[in-house]
């Protein structure tokens, strides 16, 4: 059974390392991975900058059975991570299953079945040559296509009408182009977008000597850093190094969740009314986590609505300007800067601004007039960007597919965010993208349930998820999803969510008190059928209990055991509805 997977980024890898351990006579699978560029890494590989790193856990992010020792760093550099991708393929012998420099020009339905792959190998022949495959697998990415929403005037920055006397040659290019600090030293800089990536870049900006930073955002943003560390209460400091991604639990968040609580999200929102009275306590502001200007409006600020922006080295300078809190709450409680900003080197500040509405002939930036704090305050100001950057990052275009071929769009999958009903040949892995979380280990699972449903392991579901992020209709991004809550139901549709009795029984209590008290990690899902591995026991003990362990007594009491007992209420009060409903039905219909 010959399966063309189009692209060697961390989800192609994994799909192939799944489909070789699945191989057998009655699914005899021959994997294939095309890719366009001249090695393996996708977005991490080409689209990187000099000095980025992940902002998900080494935990989180590493695949279930090929893990990273415990003494390595939480976040690796974006190098380190492409090396473990580099040893991850030579482990499973995947190296083989890889043609680099192969494009992908057109894909279309065999009249007898299966598809027909064309392709172009740069490197041998500009002639196409053709693939028949039984099943296709896109891990093409989410973030390949740049996209550079339209600005008026843009082209005024690039030839402003009075030519620069400084000698500096303005530009104007997408993230994707960015690689170094050198590119943006002694320039006025401008970046588009609030993600974190535009946080990145301006963080780079300030380190590199920028003359001007300006940052402009569309709607707001939710920071939070990717490590909760450096808080400071009644004089004594938490220095508990606990990366943000491993600290949501599973017991009555993930498992053992009653329908109504699941569909009504409620345990999103009792997160999000404690977490926000929390960080008021602890910096200030509910905005974010010691975020004191680009706060969403109140209808989308939680876990519920957007994507975390946990790139925070940025925030000392965009705060500067905004911070204002009494002196007498600074010795209670506060949160301490990250640690190569504290204190500032500099008293250099970022600026916030709106998204500009056009560019004058001038190269004048003209911003619109908004009821928020930064659109206030930067129409003092004359900005004229010597470097614009869109970081208002990518689109997804598969225009690959014959369009007489009816084949699927993102919008059309239907099933799990994989596969459209009924047309199973053909998964789309990785284009989903979590609130807090790493596509990776989502890709991993996307990787076995389409493999469970392709081998007929599993039955199609049918039960309605209740996993995606909450966004308008007319959102830009709609591929949003709780990654917890994704997690959980992929596994639970191939039975592989463990049940609490079992695993005490089967493992004993320390890998139960670790699902319980652990994040969505994946070799939890491998600890039984379909999918098991002897591995993952050994793993759970061991990293997943060292990182359970090192939030402390304290910690676990406020991140754990308390945020459990909550969500249990929650869940009980549910049952106990639920309960009442049924009895009153049935008495009605006497």
């Amino acid at each position: 059974m010959k399966v063309v997977i189009i692209g060697a980024g961390p989800s192609g890898l994994v799909v192939c390392k799944t489909l070789l351990q699945e191989f057998s006579e009655e699914y005899p699978f021959d994997p294939i991975i095309l890719e366009a560029e001249d090695d393996i890494g996708g977005t991490f590989q080409y689209r990187g900058y000099e000095n980025a790193s992940l902002v998900s856990s080494k935990q989180i992010t590493s695949f279930s059975d090929f893990r990273l020792p415990l003494d390595h760093p939480d976040h690796l550099t974006l190098p380190e991570y492409i090396k473990y991708l580099r040893d991850y393929a030579r482990h499973f012998k995947l190296d083989d299953r890889i043609r680099l420099g192969c494009r992908v020009t057109r894909i279309r339905r065999d009249p007898t079945g299966g598809h027909v792959v064309e392709f172009v190998e740069s490197k041998v022949s500009p002639q196409a040559q053709t693939i028949h495959a039984d099943f296709i697998a896109v891990c093409s990415g989410l973030h390949v296509i740049p996209s550079t929403p339209d600005i008026p005037g843009i082209e005024n920055v690039l030839h402003p009408k009075i030519s620069p006397a400084d000698g500096i040659t303005p530009q104007v290019y997408h993230s994707s182009a960015y690689k170094a600090r050198a590119q943006l030293a002694n320039r006025r800089v401008m970046i588009l977008g609030t993600g974190e990536t535009g946080h990145d870049l301006a963080y780079e900006a300030a380190k590199a000597g920028a003359t001007e930073v300006t940052l402009c955002t569309r709607g707001g943003f939710l920071s939070f850093p990717k490590v909760l560390n450096d808080f400071q209460l009644l004089g004594f400091k938490f220095e508990g190094n606990l990366p943000i991604d491993g600290l949501i639990t599973n017991l009555f968040e993930t498992t053992y969740v009653h329908p109504w609580v699941a569909k009504l999200h409620l345990r999103w929102f009792v997160s999000d009314f404690v977490i926000k009275r929390v960080l008021w306590f602890l910096t200030g502001t509910q905005a974010g986590c010691n975020q004191w200007v680009g706060e969403l409006d109140s209808e989308r600020l939680g876990r519920a609505y957007v994507f975390l922006n946990k790139s925070n080295k940025a925030m000392p300078y965009i705060n500067r300007s905004y911070r204002k809190r009494p002196k007498f709450m600074e010795y209670i409680s506060r949160y301490i800067d990250p640690p190569e900003d504290s204190p500032p080197v500099t008293n250099f500040s970022v600026e916030l601004a709106p998204f500009p509405t056009q560019f004058l002939p001038s190269g004048q930036a003209v911003f619109p007039v908004t009821h928020r704090k930064e659109s206030k305050r930067i129409q003092g100001m004359t900005i004229k960007p010597q470097t614009v950057i869109y970081a208002t990052g990518y689109t997804q275009n598969f225009d690959f597919f014959d369009s007489e071929g009816h084949y699927p769009t993102l919008n059309d999958i239907d099933v799990r965010n994989v596969f459209k009903q009924g047309d199973e040949s053909i998964g789309f892995i990785g284009f989903v993208r979590p609130g807090v979380g790493a596509i990776p280990p989502i890709s991993e699972m996307q990787a076995m349930f389409w493999t469970a449903i392709i081998t007929s392991k599993i039955p199609v579901p049918t039960s309605l998820p209740h996993y995606h992020l909450l966004v308008k209709e007319t959102a830009r991004i709609k591929y949003g999803v709780d990654h917890s809550s994704y997690m959980s139901t992929l596994a639970k549709d191939m039975g592989a969510a463990p049940d609490l009795w079992k695993l005490w029984q089967e493992h004993g209590a320390k890998v139960l008190i670790c699902y319980c008290f652990g994040a969505a990690f994946t070799p939890f899902y491998r600890l039984q059928p379909p999918y098991q591995t002897p591995s993952a026991p050994q793993i759970v003990k061991a990293e997943i209990w060292e990182t359970i362990a090192r939030r402390g007594i304290f910690g676990n009491l406020f991140m754990a055991i308390i945020p459990m007992a909550g969500y249990a209420i929650v869940n009980l009060l549910a049952l106990v509805l639920e309960g009442i409903w049924i009895v009153a039905g049935k008495a009605l219909e006497k």
